[in-house]
């Protein structure tokens, strides 16, 4: 396959449903989720109205950092089922018109990969240089002050070499070697099996994080972390934020690695990369991985994964946006695996409903492709664990100042009154199920006209018969201290969107041409009226209008 293949664009614009295998449905009653259950569970997504899902990794691994060590990456880890369980996800996923995406972790591996075993056995070994080796500084100190995410030092001896090795994330991690041809021939090679095996694209992990400085340059520090930076790995008890992380990420070599990868996806049909980009200025990374249309074709940072998100703050990103990114396409998510969920981030201890839908409403709103990460669509809040249940090693770590990311992985409560919320049949599952979480259960809100569940799924139908929402241009309208609202436009449609972002009344008068407009119903979304030429808004309401 030489020739460019098709792509019917169906990821622009369109919904991705993420899925965290460990606690969407375990089949097998060992108290931990895998690819059967995500079969068994498929014709939710489908109702609910995705168009894709991602699959965080299910690799073989020893499962240090939950499959973002990959010790095999040709293979599923039996924890998860089989190579042919996974065939039987993507027939029935196709069979039900969903496409598949699977989590691709390129930057770094396990310290059990084959690969790694061999490098570190010897300084001359043929995969000596497959990985970021270098010797001690004269005192015995690491070469340079780079530090890793999960804490101290991103450099570790080893006995064998006696050098040192890098790894950004945990200890086992250790990073791969991308200044080596023979590495990103390795890696495409493995990209290139899962697509072979029908995947429909990649969510690529750490996407920023390929190369380091080869020149091994010292970051430069800031002094204290940017308080304003919602990348969970500047938090102020870790001090990775301390750093401006200009030598050990973000390098420019990384572009043509990218070229190289799109051009493998582009010689399938219909397939997509959507990039993870932690970074100082993530919208910078994301307007150069997305330009030009031979890298990513979508990314995302950190920005609405914060917990500001007041119309003040969300009209200055959006115009921050727009300047930086320009036509490079975003991927939008108000939460994932990394990030207390939105509803408590977003809502505090007890969210109000409205502001649920209205930021599942604005979500949809927004010129790009949306992920909703499973659970979202119940309004789910973060689940408190005590520290004897935690299972992630960056919370055990930081514990008290900061719980990690176990609170947003709990199990999928599918059952109000099942054992487990329906999630397993065995005694005790790999996170406890959050008893918040139960009233919330997919079999309580199904079929309930005002349930979260239910206004989800009309919103995400509704949005597939809007032009101007799937593809439409954005512009915003003058900024205002509890209003978000912004023209989305296509040659089809033409829409105004209006969000209060507030717990107080509001009113927006419309600019001239939008007078006459008329309300655009079928979302669910309520809270607001057209008086005239007046939006009235209740708190936490909203509505789309449609120009005459």
């Amino acid at each position: 396959m030489s020739n460019k293949a098709p792509n019917n664009g169906w990821w622009r614009g369109g919904v991705i449903y993420q899925i965290y295998p460990r606690s969407f449905q375990d089949s097998n009653g060992d108290g931990i989720g895998d690819l059967p259950g995500i079969t068994q569970r498929l014709d939710h997504i489908a109702a609910l109205g995705a168009d894709g899902i991602w699959i965080s990794p299910f690799f073989k691994s020893p499962m240090k950092d939950f499959g973002y060590d990959v010790s095999d990456y040709c293979d599923v880890d039996p924890m998860f089922g089989t190579l042919d369980d996974f065939r039987a996800l993507v027939a029935r996923a196709h069979q039900l018109g969903l496409k598949v995406m699977i989590d691709q972790v390129l930057s770094h591996c396990s310290d059990q990969h084959p690969w790694f075993v061999e490098s570190r056995s010897s300084r001359d070994n043929p995969k000596a240089d497959w990985f970021v080796w270098a010797d001690a500084k004269d005192d015995g100190n690491p070469p340079n002050n780079w530090l890793s995410i999960f804490g101290g030092s991103a450099w570790q001896w080893d006995t064998r070499r006696c050098q040192y090795y890098l790894h950004n994330f945990l200890t086992s991690q250790p990073d791969l070697n991308f200044h080596n041809p023979q590495v990103q021939d390795a890696l495409l090679a493995t990209v290139k099996f899962w697509l072979d095996l029908g995947v429909d694209g990649y969510r690529l992990d750490t996407v920023n994080f390929f190369f380091h400085d080869a020149q091994l340059r010292d970051n430069p520090g800031r002094g204290a972390p940017d308080p304003n930076n919602p990348d969970p790995a500047v938090n102020p008890f870790n001090p990775y934020g301390w750093q401006r992380h200009v030598y050990d990420k973000s390098r420019p070599e990384n572009l043509p690695f990218l070229q190289r990868l799109r051009a493998l996806l582009d010689q399938y049909p219909d397939t997509t990369m959507v990039g993870e980009i932690g970074d100082d200025d993530g919208l910078a990374r994301v307007a150069e991985y997305t330009a030009g249309g031979d890298k990513l074709h979508m990314a995302y940072c950190f920005d609405l994964l914060g917990e500001a998100h007041d119309a003040p703050f969300l009209h200055g990103f959006l115009q921050r946006f727009s300047t930086i990114v320009g036509d490079g396409w975003p991927c939008w998510a108000l939460s994932n695996h990394d990030v207390v969920r939105s509803a408590t981030r977003w809502g505090g201890p007890a969210p109000d409903p409205r502001l649920l839908r209205l930021a599942a409403a604005f979500q949809v709103s927004l010129r790009g492709t949306v992920c909703l990460y499973q659970g979202e669509e119940l309004g789910l809040p973060e689940a408190e664990l005590r520290y004897e249940d935690l299972q992630d090693p960056y919370g055990i770590t930081m514990w008290p100042q900061f719980k990690g990311r176990d609170g947003c992985r709990t199990p999928m409560p599918w059952s109000a009154d099942a054992p487990q919320a329906g999630f397993t049949t065995g005694a005790r599952p790999w996170l406890p199920v959050a008893e918040t979480h139960r009233p919330l259960a997919v079999d309580q809100q199904t079929g309930a006209p005002e349930s979260m569940l239910s206004f989800v799924t009309r919103l995400l139908h509704w949005r597939r018969d809007q032009p101007a929402l799937r593809s439409g241009r954005l512009s915003l309208l003058p900024p205002h201290p509890q209003l978000l609202a912004f023209t989305r436009e296509h040659e089809q449609q033409t829409l105004l969107c209006v969000f209060n972002f507030s717990d107080q009344p509001a009113e927006l008068t419309l600019p001239a041409e939008w007078q006459g407009a008329t309300v655009l119903g079928g979302s669910g979304l309520e809270g607001a009226q057209l008086n005239g030429d007046t939006v009235r808004c209740t708190p936490w309401g909203g509505l789309h209008l449609r120009r005459a």
